[in-house]
């Protein structure tokens, strides 16, 4: 199984230290809804339990093509449901699936090739004259390090949120004068954030628009994603508040320059909705997102963006997850079954727990198999 990767460095693991004590709350949810069985819920409960006061999971439970939510909020001890469906949560990592799905998009409208070098339209050459594709950028074979060398100073500056700062004349510094690869590109997986961003600093500039208006146009609004975006502003009544290690209330991230490494708030609901989309095999771009380009070991293949999981079940699961200083998320689909698991929480990425998530998610998909 793949390492967790949330949009998180070292230097802020500080921020985790110190946990206090969880009390395990009490199971107040009542008889499960339709569709959504007693097993079900009392996996939930049993995973948010240990989590702090106001922590709440989001569920999307996509079977067959019909989707069912539910969810779960931690009040004063107890677990009860709660409707949120509609609010909107931090996604973290997840984000990297659909700056994958834009390269997906160019590729398809011919705008460049997988295998381009990135140097030919950043419009200089990377340091030491290295030459890196779109390909190995959205499959993490590209080389870079995890986060940009000239990242730390601008983080110092806020943070609590530490991305706010890393502008794209950071990125451009980084990226002419400074970068470094930590091996040959192509020659093995290793995830980067700043690779991440690059490619989306690169299809920006390459569609002459910013993120947000180039995912809104090639994804958001074709698939019906209302609440989706990376302007918060536009959904602040509608936001879960994330919570950091000790669950208080924590700034949200504002991503800058690697807006394309996780800058993306959503819903379950609108994000079950582009899950739906993949189960369309005649989607030409998001087909080409799930199709293998790097074999990693046995059990884990990536594609653009997307983790390719040989399942316990035997099953193969397309899959990302996501972490920010107060959200953790994950997601799985199987295309072959038309099932999937979409999962938002504002529990922190800090969170000593936090494996408890991706925990679900698989723990739900392997029940949507039987």
């Amino acid at each position: 199984m793949m390492k967790k990767s949330p949009l998180v460095i070292l230097l802020f693991l500080a921020c985790s230290c110190g946990h206090s004590q969880v009390k395990e709350a009490v199971n107040a949810l009542a008889t499960p809804v339709s569709k959504i069985s007693r097993q079900q819920t009392d996996l939930i409960f049993d995973m948010i339990k240990v989590f702090p006061d106001q922590t709440q999971f989001a569920v999307a439970f996509i079977n067959d093509g019909s989707v069912h939510f539910y969810g779960v909020k931690r009040v004063n001890d107890s677990i009860t449901a709660v409707d949120n469906a509609r609010s909107v949560f931090e996604i973290g990592s997840i984000t990297k699936v659909f700056t994958s799905t834009l390269l997906a998009h160019a590729v398809t409208e011919g705008k460049v090739k997988l295998d381009d070098a990135i140097s030919d339209r950043l419009g200089f050459p990377l340091h030491n004259a290295v030459n890196i594709s779109y390909k190995q950028l959205a499959n993490h074979t590209s080389g870079l390090p995890r986060m940009p060398s000239n990242f730390n100073f601008s983080a110092m500056l806020s943070p609590s949120n530490p991305y706010k700062n890393y502008s794209n004349a950071d990125l451009e510094v980084f990226l002419k004068n400074d970068m470094k690869v930590m091996q040959n590109p192509g020659e093995k997986y290793d995830y980067s954030n700043v690779g991440a961003g690059t490619l989306g600093y690169v299809l920006c500039k390459i569609a002459s628009t910013d993120y947000q208006a180039l995912a809104a146009e090639k994804i958001f609004k074709p698939h019906g994603m209302v609440s989706t975006t990376t302007v918060r502003a536009s959904i602040e009544e509608n936001l879960v508040k994330g919570l950091n290690a000790q669950g208080q209330e924590t700034s949200n991230w504002d991503l800058g320059a690697l807006m394309g490494a996780g800058g993306i708030l959503s819903t379950v609901e609108d994000l079950s909705r582009f899950a739906q989309a993949q189960f369309d095999s005649t989607h030409t771009a998001l087909n080409l997102t799930r199709t293998s380009t790097f074999h990693v070991n046995d059990h884990l293949e990536v594609g653009l963006g997307w983790h390719i999981l040989q399942a316990e079940t035997g099953d193969t699961w397309y899959w990302h997850n996501g972490g920010t200083g107060g959200y953790t998320s994950s997601m799985a689909l199987d295309v072959k079954k038309k099932t999937g698991i979409v999962l938002l929480t504002n529990v922190s990425a800090f969170n000593k727990n936090m494996k408890n998530i991706d925990n679900l998610c698989f723990e739900l998909m392997k029940g949507l198999a039987k």
